[in-house]
C-alpha cells in the first residue's frame, strides 16, 4: 500500500518558534504510521529550510511530498507567506490559503470583517509606527476608559499583549507591542469570562463543525496573556459551564467568524462574555496550537475525537482541496 508522504513544516519566527515545534511534533508523533510517510520541514528562526538536517530552497523538498502539514504559528507561518511559497509550488497544504491567512492575522482587518458581518468586537484605535506616539497616548487616554488592552496587529500566541491600568504604562505597552509588528491595537477591557471555540470543516457530517466552547479561568490573574497560556497558569473547563443560549451564541459566532474570514480546514476564536453587555469576538487563530497546553486537543478530547483522527480528517480536506 502506498503512504501518503506528509512534510510536516514546523518551527519559523523567533515568537513562536518552540509552539511551532510543539505542534508539529504533536503531528509527527500521532499520524497513523499505516497511512502516512512524514518528513519533518524544519524552518528555523531565520526562516531558511532544512531537510534531513541539510539547508534546501523550498522546491527541493517540496517536489518529493504528497502534502503538507502547517505546523507554523505567527509570523511567517500565519500570514499568508508560507502559505503563498506553497501555493505558487501547487502544493497541497492543511490550513486557510494565503489570503484568508493574512487577513485573519492582521487583527485590525479582521475587526473590519467582524463588524461588516455583525459579530461584535471590542472599541478599538490603531496606531501606526509612523504616527505621534506622544500625541496619540492623549488621544486614546482621553477615549477610553481604563484600563485598556495593548496588543501588536499581527502576532499570535498573545505576544506582546498587555493590560494597562495607568498611562505611564500606557506608553511602555506600546513601545513593547511595536516590536512585535507595524501598528498596534489599543482596546477597551472588557471585563468578563473568557472563552475559546474550536470550528472544523466538514467534520461529523456538519459543513462545519463547532466545537464545545471551553472556559479559561486564570487563578494566578485576571489578564490571559502569553505566559497564562504556557506556564500552566490556568484552568480550563470543557466544556465551559455556560448557559445553552451562551453556548449556541458562541458556537454561532465562532462559524460566523471561520466563514467571514474565508477560513478553511479550522480555526479557533476567542470570546469574551461581558454579565450584560452580552458576547465580543476578540480574535480568531488561523492555525490553532495543537501542544500538550493547547486549547484545540482538550476540545477534541471532550467529543470523543482523537488527536490522530482529526489529523487524518484534516489532511484529507488538504488533499481534496476542499
Amino acid at each position: 500500500m502506498h503512504r501518503i508522504r506528509v512534510g510536516v513544516i514546523r518551527g519559523g519566527h523567533k515568537d513562536e518558534h518552540e509552539i511551532s515545534l510543539n505542534t508539529g511534533s504533536t503531528v509527527m508523533n500521532n499520524l497513523p504510521s499505516e497511512k502516512y510517510n512524514v518528513r519533518e520541514i524544519f524552518i528555523d528562526r531565520n526562516l531558511n529550510w532544512f531537510s534531513n538536517g541539510i539547508k534546501v530552497n523550498p522546491y527541493e523538498v517540496l517536489m518529493h511530498v504528497d502534502v503538507v502539514f502547517n505546523a507554523l504559528h505567527g509570523k511567517y507561518g500565519e500570514d499568508g507567506k508560507v502559505q503563498h511559497i506553497l501555493e505558487t509550488h501547487n502544493v497541497p497544504f492543511t490550513g486557510s490559503g494565503s489570503f484568508s491567512s493574512s487577513l485573519g492575522m492582521n487583527k485590525f482587518l479582521s475587526k473590519q470583517v467582524y463588524l461588516k458581518n455583525n459579530i461584535k468586537t471590542p472599541q478599538y484605535r490603531i496606531l501606526e509606527s509612523t504616527d505621534d506616539i506622544d500625541q496619540k497616548l492623549y488621544d486614546v487616554f482621553r477615549a477610553f476608559p481604563l484600563p485598556l488592552i495593548v496588543k501588536p496587529t499581527s502576532n499570535g500566541s498573545s505576544v506582546g499583549i498587555s493590560l494597562v491600568n495607568d498611562f505611564k504604562s500606557l506608553k511602555n505597552s506600546i513601545i513593547n507591542a511595536f516590536k512585535h509588528s507595524d501598528s498596534v491595537i489599543i482596546e477597551e477591557y472588557i471585563n468578563g469570562r473568557e472563552a475559546t471555540c474550536g470550528v472544523i470543516d466538514s467534520f461529523r457530517n456538519m459543513p462545519f463543525y463547532a466545537l464545545p466552547a471551553i472556559e479559561i479561568i486564570n487563578d494566578k490573574g485576571n489578564f490571559f496573556n502569553y505566559n497564562a497560556k504556557y506556564a500552566g497558569q490556568t484552568e480550563e473547563i470543557v466544556p465551559g459551564n455556560f448557559t445553552n443560549e451562551e453556548k449556541k451564541q458562541i458556537e454561532k459566532m465562532a462559524i460566523e467568524a471561520h466563514n467571514s474570514l474565508g477560513l478553511r480546514h479550522y480555526s479557533r476564536s476567542d470570546f469574551i462574555i461581558h454579565p450584560t453587555r452580552g458576547i465580543f469576538i476578540l480574535e480568531t487563530n488561523t492555525l490553532p496550537g495543537l501542544t500538550d497546553e493547547s486549547l484545540f486537543p482538550k476540545a477534541l478530547k471532550s467529543v470523543g475525537s482523537s488527536i490522530g483522527n482529526f489529523l487524518d480528517h484534516i489532511i484529507q480536506l488538504a488533499i481534496s482541496k476542499k
